[in-house]
């Protein structure tokens, strides 16, 4: 049957609601807001256990219905998207003009700031705006937001505005703080007097007070929330575990090509607070703690969204507040396991032992056990793991929590772990999860423990000791992936996680003292110089040659020996473009063994038409000085047996200021010394009138002295 002819646009479909209410209601998708329910409470519901009494539960009260700021016409959205993709290409001749461009855009935004912030296409200009705004900028921006922050942060798109806002304002607090109490505060444009960075951002945590049990649990909020608290306890603001923190995998990375970035030891130190952001910080997680019971805590602890806020909540409690806080009844760590000690039989220690298999609640536990109080952890030691810890390791989540126990564990606590671990290594290893047994190794070194039990238990699950237990530690392959393209190959390799893992434990083996490292050397020794070949050519298994060739007080004769091996082979693995870094490596292990160092760019010289066409074969050329080899060899040689640094420093004084004399002030003074050296040669007198030359200590053919 066809169809009914329908006409499309606006202006019919508001005429068919007007002649149709009743059909077009039934056929409508959206949902319709209830009017019976305005002005009800209403409660906050985590995605916990369902038998958890939100009745009783204490909870904030919502705020007031999100307000609508407006949208940006479509001129100004077209100028806007404009200017995000010129700040995103960021192809401008100088920072001069790029300024100029920035003030123009800045100028642009005067009082559509909320809008712009609230578009779903323009937010992103502004997080650029915020990465390359100046002190001022960043301040100007401040205040006009300041006063809705309550609900930007909870908006999808401005929250991450909020962020980027927070995040690069964090700086500008420290610099004030050292500035001169003159710098501190500058006159405005219209003639008022700027208010600090400071005093901003305690107008945001004053804004945000009352309202922080809901906004844990937010979708958006929370990451805001996360980066507040960071950026008041004067933490890293970068950093692993920092970004791990602060945000979500699905975070989309919005930069400008070509921006000058801070060093990471900047981004990772600790930064100077003033003294009102500690008393700031506490007042929010007093108020925090004041508003939710144990309940609603131990249900925040499973809850995706709260569970990292409650987190960095109990780190900042442990690390900031000394070792009696964690003992108050007052205190977030007391009400969320109220036993003391948490015996057996008590709430707290069934709570933690739910833990110890979450998902999510796990990573809190992590928390706790990491940055607990040193009696606080020994309590939960002693009465909760100790004598579980054998089982706790068979289990893919409660491993990394037995990961953070090993690292506090002191000499005999970790002596007695091991025993109860290498029971079921040979379970884990066949499960390919090494990393617990990679952290045991670790820990064994710290606390000076004898690991021949560990070593034996690895060479058992691998098949024994010789040449194969390297190969199925790192799960070589020889035949499957060698015809596959390079792409395909990474590709293949990347999905296999076992292979990774057994060779990031074989680097911690070869990285050990002792029987661990010897049982890793002799099984390299062992092969033959295929399998090497392989191994040095594999992506992930090449690291563990270069951990055995490198690693400190490595012998002289396994350098040579496995080295010696790759004679004939040194052009095929240069021009490998992972092979090549394990030549490089070659230069470092062939350290006191210049002979072996002669013969290799030996090799190298023979194929340099080759090598030049290569770029990993250039890499190398480059990286074994092989251009002074070929024009210059005593020179190379001295390099080559680190001698040349003594030879320059004779042959290159200093010049009375301290600074080293360049290649042509040397030249001159040899040109100099060479000429006098002449001329006090030849017959003295020679010449008439002026240019007679007289030999020193002589007056007009008359010896000067007396």
């Amino acid at each position: 049957m066809p169809k009914k002819n329908k006409k499309r646009g606006r202006r019919e479909e508001k005429k068919r609601k007007r002649d149709e209410p009743d059909a077009y209601e039934r056929a409508s998708p959206k949902r319709q807001k209830s009017e019976e329910r305005v002005g009800d409470d209403v409660e906050i519901v985590l995605d916990v256990d369902p038998s958890f009494d939100y009745q009783n539960s204490v909870h904030a009260p919502l705020p007031e219905e999100t307000p609508f700021y407006g949208l940006l016409d479509e001129e100004e959205q077209t100028y806007f998207k404009r200017a995000d993709t010129l700040l995103e290409l960021n192809q401008f001749a100088d920072d001069e003009e790029r300024n100029l461009f920035l003030a123009n855009v800045y100028r642009e935004a005067g009082g559509k700031e909320l809008k712009v912030v609230c578009s779903q296409s323009c937010s992103r200009l502004m997080e650029r705006l915020i990465r390359l705004s100046t002190a001022e900028q960043l301040k100007s921006l401040f205040q006009k937001l300041t006063g809705h922050f309550l609900h930007l942060v909870q908006h999808r798109f401005a929250s991450h505005c909020c962020e980027a806002l927070f995040l690069q304002a964090a700086p500008v607090v420290t610099q004030e703080l050292i500035a001169p109490l003159a710098d501190r505060k500058e006159p405005t444009d219209d003639g008022g007097i700027s208010a600090s960075m400071e005093d901003l951002f305690l107008l945001v945590v004053k804004e945000l007070e009352g309202n922080l049990g809901y906004l844990m649990t937010d979708n958006f909020a929370s990451h805001t929330l996360r980066v507040l608290l960071v950026v008041l306890s004067g933490q890293p603001l970068k950093g692993t575990a920092i970004r791990t923190l602060l945000q979500s995998k699905k975070k989309e990375k919005i930069d400008v090509t070509g921006r000058k970035i801070e060093s990471k030891v900047e981004g990772m130190a600790y930064r100077t607070v003033p003294e009102s952001f500690q008393a700031a910080l506490d007042e929010m997680i007093l108020g925090t703690v004041a508003g939710l019971d144990t309940t609603y805590l131990q249900a925040l602890a499973t809850h995706p969204t709260g569970n990292p806020v409650l987190q960095l909540l109990i780190e900042l409690e442990f690390s900031r507040s000394g070792k009696s806080k964690a003992r108050e009844e007052n205190s977030l760590f007391r009400r969320l396991l109220p036993d003391d000690p948490p015996a057996e039989d008590t709430q707290s220690a069934s709570f933690v032992k739910g833990l110890v298999y979450d998902p999510v609640g796990s990573r809190l536990l992590e928390t706790i056990v990491q940055f607990a109080p040193g009696k606080v952890f020994k309590t939960l030691y002693k009465s909760l793991f100790r004598d579980n810890i054998g089982n706790l390791v068979r289990n893919d989540i409660a491993g990394f929590v037995v990961g953070r126990i090993l690292e506090r564990l002191s000499h005999d606590d970790l002596q007695y772990a091991v025993g109860q671990i290498c029971q079921h290594a040979q379970l884990l290893i066949e499960r390919q999860r090494t990393s617990i047994i990679k952290r045991m190794i670790e820990r064994c070194q710290v606390r000076n423990i004898d690991t021949q039990a560990i070593a034996d238990t690895i060479t058992t699950a691998y098949g024994g000791s010789g040449a194969s237990m390297l190969v199925n530690m790192v799960r070589l392959s020889k035949d499957d992936t060698q015809a596959m393209a390079p792409e395909r190959k990474s590709q293949v390799e990347a999905q296999d996680a076992g292979k990774l893992h057994g060779s990031l434990l074989a680097q911690a083996m070869v990285l050990a003292t002792g029987p661990l490292r010897d049982t890793i050397c002799n099984s390299i020794t062992a092969m033959d110089t295929s399998t090497l070949l392989l191994i040095a050519k594999d992506r992930t298994a090449t690291h563990v040659l270069q951990a055995a060739l490198t690693c400190e007080g490595q012998t002289k004769a396994f350098r040579r020996k496995v080295i010696q091996q790759f004679y004939g082979h040194i052009p095929e693995l240069a021009l490998d473009a992972i092979a090549s870094h394990v030549v490089d490596i070659f230069w470092t292990g062939t350290e006191d063994l210049l002979f072996v160092r002669e013969r290799i760019a030996e090799d190298l010289l023979q194929n340099e038409a080759t090598l030049r066409e290569s770029y990993s074969g250039r890499a190398v050329w480059r990286n074994w000085m092989m251009d002074l080899y070929k024009r210059r060899r005593v020179e190379w040689i001295s390099k080559a047996k680190g001698t040349q640094d003594a030879e320059v420093a004779h042959a290159n004084p200093k010049s009375r200021d301290g600074a080293v004399k360049s290649g042509i002030e040397l030249a001159r003074e040899r040109f100099a010394a060479t000429r006098a050296g002449k001329a006090a040669k030849g017959r003295p007198g020679i010449g008439t009138g002026a240019n007679g030359v007289l030999p020193p200590g002589r007056v007009g053919g008359v010896s000067a002295k007396v």
